[in-house]
């Protein structure tokens, strides 16, 4: 019988692969991307602290379009990278997450560029 693997692991292995050379330092952190089918969201985060530095998604109150669609992404790419500003970051990490760099991930991360932050 033909074992099928499932999306999610398949991504999460890919996920790892990635995340062996992607590390977030307090210099230049990680900006994390994870996307459902109904929302996106993003975060910068120092990995040799363990914590979040600056964070934005699609579920948050303020926020006025859908989750799952490309004109989200952007505005939480623009929405990340200036929170992240705030906090004087101006250089990160892209970590797509084990997702292809197309589509919502790919908004996100130019959203994110033309906002200010350097990747």
């Amino acid at each position: 019988m033909i074992h099928k693997i499932e999306k999610k692991e398949i991504r999460l292995r890919i996920h790892k692969r990635i995340r062996r050379r992607v590390r977030g330092t307090a210099e230049q952190p990680r900006l994390a991307v994870f996307r459902s089918v109904a929302h996106i969201y993003a975060q910068v985060i120092d990995d040799t602290q363990g914590k979040t530095l600056a964070a934005a998604s699609s579920v948050e109150k303020g926020h006025k379009t859908g989750g799952g669609n490309v004109a989200a992404a952007k505005a939480i790419g623009k929405m990340v990278a200036e929170r992240a500003k705030e906090k004087g970051i101006r250089k990160v990490v892209f970590d797509r997450g084990g997702y292809l760099y197309h589509g919502r991930v790919k908004a996100l991360a130019d959203a994110a560029r033309e906002a200010g932050l350097e990747f």
